[in-house]
C-alpha cells in the first residue's frame, strides 16, 4: 500500500471523528464520489496484516448503524470483498487475522435481524402466479395451464415463503458460518441497484474465486494465493447467482459471465441441484453474441408486452356485420347485368315467352316485366321472408338467342343456344 493511499484512509478516519450530527446528512452524500478513497480502503481490506484493518473496520460499521441509508449503502458496497477475506482467512486456518472483519460482519447480521424497535424480523416471498400477467409471461401464452392456475390463485392456494425469525449470533463457527453469510449476501443483493461498478465487479471476481479455489479450474483462471478448497452451501451459491445475473445486464457482462461459468462448475462437483437448475435457467436466457463489451453501459432484458387496449379484428363476425351483409345483397342495383367486362360478350334479349309457350305482344310484354320487377322489390323488401321461396310463383322467364340475327351480323355465340 502507497503512503498516498495510506493518508487518504486516515484522513477519512479522523475527518468522521470530528463531524458534527448536523452535517452528517451532506457528509453521506459526497462519500460515494470519492473514488480514490473507495479503492484505498479496498487496499486496506485485502491487506490482513495492516494496521488500518481494525479502524477501518470499525468505522464501517459505525456508518451501517448510524441510520443514515447512504453510509448503509457505503458500507455494503465492501461485503463481497469482507465475505472473501473472511472466507480465504479461514481456510488457511490463521483465525487470529480475520478478528475485525469477523465482527464487521456479525454487527451487520444482528443488526439486520432486528427492526427498529428491537424485535425480530420474519421476511416473506410470495411465488407468482402464472394465471397473472407480468413482464415476463402473459397467461394466455401458457394454454390450459393458465386455467389450472387461475382455479388456485381463486381457492387462495398462492405459496407463501417464510425467512426467520433468525437468531442472533456472538460468533462465527463452521456450523452457522453459512447461515450467516447467506443471510448478508441477501441483503446485498436487495440493495443491487445502489452498489456502483467496483462493488459488482468485486462480487463476480470473488464468486469464481470461492468456487475455483483447490480444484483444477485455479489454474486455468490463474488465480494466486490460497490453494485450499472452501466450502460453500447450496444457499450460499444460490445468493451469489442473484447478484450474478444482475451484474450480467448491467455492464459487467465479461466477469460475471466468467463468475456464472465458474459456479456451474463448482455446482456440478457438488452435485447442488438448486445453483444448477437457477445457473443453467439464467444461462440459457442469455442472449447469444448481444453483448460484446462491459462498457457499453446499463442494459435492460427485452421482453414481449401485450398492448392494453384491445384489438378487434377487422374480419371478425357479429350480428351487426351479417344485417348489413344481407341488406347490401339484396340492395344490389340491377344495372350489374348491364356493365360489360373485358372478354365477355353480352348478347341483347330477343323475346319473353311465358311457361306455356303462348307469344306475348309488345305492350303485353312491357306490362309483364313491370308487374315482375314490383313483385321483386315486393319480395326484397320483406327480410322476414325468403325472397327465392317468393320468386318460385313468377312465371319463368327464358331468354332466346336469334341465330338468324348472329348469322346476318357474323357472330358465333360461345355459349348454349336455347330454343
Amino acid at each position: 500500500m502507497f503512503t498516498s493511499e495510506k493518508g487518504v484512509v486516515e484522513e477519512w478516519l479522523s475527518e468522521f471523528k470530528t463531524l458534527p450530527e448536523t452535517s452528517l446528512s451532506n457528509y453521506a452524500t459526497n462519500l460515494k464520489d470519492k473514488s480514490s478513497l473507495v479503492s484505498s480502503l479496498y487496499k486496506v481490506i485485502q491487506e490482513s496484516q495492516s494496521e488500518l484493518l481494525e479502524p477501518v473496520c470499525h468505522q464501517l460499521f459505525e456508518f451501517y448503524r448510524s441510520g443514515e441509508e447512504e453510509l448503509l449503502q457505503f458500507t455494503l458496497q465492501f461485503l463481497p470483498e469482507l465475505i472473501w477475506c473472511y472466507l480465504a482467512v479461514s481456510a488457511s486456518r490463521n483465525v487470529h487475522c480475520s478478528g475485525c472483519i469477523e465482527a464487521l460482519l456479525l454487527g451487520i447480521y444482528n443488526l439486520e435481524i432486528v427492526d427498529k424497535q428491537g424485535h425480530s424480523k420474519v421476511l416473506s416471498f410470495t411465488i407468482p402466479s402464472l394465471s397473472k400477467p407480468s413482464v415476463y409471461h402473459e397467461p394466455s401464452s401458457i394454454g390450459s395451464m393458465a386455467l389450472t392456475e387461475s382455479a388456485l390463485s381463486q381457492h387462495g392456494l398462492s405459496k407463501v415463503i417464510y425467512s426467520g425469525p433468525h437468531p442472533q449470533r456472538e460468533m462465527l463457527t463452521a456450523q452457522n458460518r453459512f447461515e450467516v453469510l447467506t443471510f448478508l449476501l441477501l441483503c446485498y443483493n436487495a440493495a443491487l441497484t445502489y452498489m456502483p461498478s467496483v462493488s459488482l465487479q468485486s462480487l463476480c471476481q470473488i464468486c469464481s474465486r470461492i468456487c475455483v479455489c483447490g480444484y483444477p479450474r485455479q489454474q486455468v483462471r490463474k488465480y494466486k494465493g490460497i490453494s485450499s478448497r472452501i466450502q460453500v452451501s447450496s444457499g450460499f451459491m444460490v445468493q451469489m447467482l442473484t447478484g450474478i445475473y444482475f451484474a450480467l445486464y448491467n455492464g459487467e457482462w465479461d466477469v460475471a459471465q466468467k463468475a456464472l461459468d465458474d459456479i456451474i462448475y463448482r455446482a456440478q462437483l457438488e452435485l447442488y441441484p438448486e445453483p444448477l437448475l437457477v445457473a443453467n435457467a439464467i444461462k440459457a436466457s442469455l442472449p447469444h453474441g448481444a453483448m460484446k463489451s462491459n462498457k457499453e453501459g446499463t442494459r435492460c432484458i427485452q421482453v414481449e408486452v401485450t398492448p392494453t387496449s384491445s384489438r378487434i379484428s377487422r374480419n371478425a363476425v357479429t350480428s351487426m356485420s351479417i344485417r348489413g351483409h344481407r341488406w347490401k345483397r339484396h340492395e344490389q342495383p340491377d344495372n350489374n347485368n348491364d356493365t360489360t367486362e373485358v372478354g365477355i360478350l353480352v348478347i341483347p334479349e330477343i323475346s319473353v315467352t311465358n311457361v306455356s309457350g303462348e307469344r306475348t305482344g309488345n305492350g303485353e310484354k312491357g306490362r309483364a316485366l313491370g308487374e315482375i320487377d314490383a313483385q321483386h322489390m315486393q319480395g326484397v323488401q320483406e327480410t322476414a321472408t325468403d325472397p327465392r321461396t317468393e320468386s318460385k310463383g313468377l312465371p319463368e322467364i327464358r331468354r332466346q338467342k336469334s341465330v338468324r340475327k348472329m348469322m346476318e351480323d357474323g357472330i358465333t355465340s360461345p355459349g348454349r343456344v336455347q330454343f
